[in-house]
């Protein structure tokens, strides 16, 4: 006992409490329990996969023939001005934070933009002259600020911001010349979530967004003068979703997409002076997830989430006819706008060979036709030969209740069967889509495992029936989804049923908990990242501005039923249930899922003497942003998953 004792104090702290191992490093913002040293040998093969970087688009400049994109040289990503396709990348933001949103002043240099410290999310407003570098802070310091928005003069922006009271989302208005004279000009009058979306030309109304599900939104237009809002898409009697997008030219109609009419989100104008809708894309029977409008209102560009890649098309906002852009990259598009002029459009394109970068589309006078696509950026890949990356392939499982699951699985051919990682996503809405992933080629290639990523009903991208079926009392049904996979990988020759592993962040956390209590018996090893492991604990702790937002989701925990359900599936309260090894992540400043919720879970396996692998992060918030970190983090998951899977 003595020498045990010995080894355990020169290798760490040794908590008498838990009985656990500590040890603290990268300047003791990161806390490890339980987790042995990492090997050389691991940090070393390692190197080439975190080392790779992004070029993402995220505006023109004010003369149209430079651009901004965020990219990572140092700890965090910054700020970049790129002056011609294949240029250097000039540095114009220098903080220990990363950038969050940005958007530049209409016909000006300047750039709003924000960022938190430590992922707690409390972002501020500031201003930055990208010509020497200085930025002021416009916000108050102290609130939760987001989505500031130009007005088409660029004297002032409209913001979302709780300084109220700390929990509501109101909608204020700021001269950026005097942000003393910042202006209140829609009072939320619940817990759900209010934004700007656009200015119109003449400045005396704003378009606000209001988020109260993920089927259910509506869309108001505030007389700034009055403070008046009225409802323009949506029904407050029956559920649907309309996110606003933009006036259009003449400021008598708004673009936007809605649910109402189909199963899946389609892309739409409204005559504000007749009421009339026109359903714009109602031949496309998928989502349409983004949209860009040029400053004179005559072209647009829209994107389709069509089985999970991106299909871009160009619309003629006067006709309102569109075509398809045929010679893109298979793969994922973002971030797009058009410059000043609107002769072309700025985009990022993201390939299962490829990190986001940016590109540009020269257009035609026609808005219906483009010329070139100009790629501006080519990111490092740390020196990995992507070209024999493994490309994913769509399949589909049958699970419980006949429906046929989606997902896709990245897999090498073999002699013998592989191991599986089973990635899930959060959300619980979010998709799992084919994009570049460095960690699942890592996963492969380290380990000659297969990546499976399920999108479980409640996944955003197959119609609203789909997206619902988890709500309310259904919640595990998705988890059932998860037990339908397993079935499926037990019948493939070139998998190994006795190897798999769970993983997943956020509600994707919940989801790897859920299925430990489960299918523990089936299971070799499972990763939690920022995860759910009670409901009723989740509802209470996390941020006062986010609790009614989830009650939508997951259910009122003040409802007594509902509370009995939800403590019921908690797997914090199914511990005995697990008996898979379990790896815990979290982020110290987490204001979703609080970082209580990831130590009722460890301490819960440590009381019932189970393996757990529990890491902390002080400076991070929902996942890991800071290079140092995520460079430890995803050591020490390869070095979990080489001793258990």
């Amino acid at each position: 006992m003595k020498k045990t004792f010995l080894i355990l104090m020169l290798t760490g702290v040794f908590n008498l409490h838990s009985q656990s191992i500590t040890t603290t490093v990268n300047n003791g913002n990161l806390i490890l329990e339980d987790i042995p040293t990492i090997p050389q040998t691991i940090k070393d093969d390692l190197k080439r996969y975190q080392n790779v970087r992004s070029g993402s688009f995220r505006s023109f400049t004010d003369t149209g023939d430079s651009i901004y994109i965020s990219t990572r040289f140092g700890n965090v990503s910054q700020l970049h001005v790129v002056d011609q396709p294949g240029g250097a990348r000039k540095q114009i933001t220098f903080f220990d934070e990363p950038v969050g949103s940005m958007s530049r002043q209409p016909d000006g240099t300047l750039i709003a933009f924000t960022m938190d410290v430590g992922g707690s999310e409390h972002a501020q407003i500031l201003l930055l002259n990208p010509e020497n570098g200085s930025s002021t802070m416009l916000s108050d310091g102290n609130s939760r600020h987001g989505s500031p928005l130009w007005d088409k003069t660029g004297e002032h922006i409209a913001f979302m911001s709780n300084r109220r009271n700390g929990a509501s989302n109101d909608v204020w208005t700021m001269p950026i010349d005097n942000p003393n004279q910042a202006e209140m000009v829609l009072e939320s009058p619940d817990g759900t979530w209010w934004g700007p979306i656009d200015w119109s030309n003449d400045g005396k109304h704003l378009l606000i967004q209001n988020y109260i599900s993920i089927t259910n939104s509506k869309v108001y237009l505030v007389d700034l003068e009055t403070k008046d809002k009225t409802l323009i898409l949506g029904n407050l009697a029956e559920p649907s979703v309309n996110s606003g997008l933009a006036f259009d030219a003449s400021n008598t109609g708004v673009f936007f997409t809605t649910d109402t009419f189909a199963e899946f989100n389609q892309l739409a104008h409204k005559n504000l002076v007749t009421g009339e809708v026109t359903i714009i894309s109602q031949d496309i029977n998928w989502d349409v997830d983004g949209f860009a409008i040029s400053s004179d209102g005559k072209r647009a560009a829209f994107k389709v989430n069509e089985n999970g890649f991106s299909a871009l098309y160009l619309l003629n906002t006067q006709t309102l006819q569109y075509q398809q852009v045929e010679d893109l990259p298979m793969g994922l598009v973002g971030g797009m706008q058009f410059n000043e002029a609107g002769s072309q459009l700025g985009l990022s394109l993201n390939t299962y060979q490829s990190p986001s970068d940016t590109y540009t589309l020269a257009l035609s006078r026609n808005p219906l036709r483009h010329k070139d696509l100009v790629r501006w950026t080519q990111s490092e890949v740390g020196g990995l030969d992507t070209s024999t990356f493994v490309e994913p392939q769509l399949i589909t499982y049958p699970t419980f209740d006949n429906r046929n699951i989606p997902a896709f699985v990245y897999t090498k051919p073999s002699k013998e069967p592989q191991p599986v990682i089973i990635y899930i996503h959060g959300g619980p809405e979010g998709q799992s889509r084919p994009s570049f992933s460095s960690t699942f080629q890592l996963w492969i290639d380290q380990l000659g495992a297969t990546v499976i990523t399920p999108n479980v009903r409640g996944s955003e991208g197959y119609g609203k029936t789909y997206l619902g079926l988890d709500n309310g009392f259904q919640r595990e049904d998705s988890v059932k989804d998860i037990g339908a996979l397993l079935d499926w990988i037990a019948q493939q020759p070139n998998l190994d049923a006795s190897r798999v592993a769970v993983y997943g962040g956020s509600y994707g956390g919940y989801m790897v908990l859920a299925s430990a209590v489960h299918y523990s018996e089936r299971l070799s090893a499972a990763i939690d990242i920022v995860g759910i492991s009670n409901f009723v604990t989740f509802l209470k702790n996390t941020k006062d501005y986010r609790r009614d937002l989830r009650r939508v989701e997951y259910g009122d925990e003040r409802d007594p039923a509902m509370r009995e359900f939800l403590e019921k599936i908690s797997p914090n309260n199914n511990v005995d249930k697990i008996t898979v090894p379990m790896f815990v992540a979290q982020g110290e400043n987490d204001p979703r899922v609080p970082v209580t919720e990831s130590e009722q879970i460890v301490d819960a396996l440590r009381e019932a003497d189970k393996i757990v692998w529990y890491m902390n992060a002080l400076n991070e918030g929902h996942g890991y942003r800071k290079k140092e970190n995520r460079d430890l983090y995803q050591q020490a998951v390869i070095l979990f998953l080489k001793t258990y899977l």
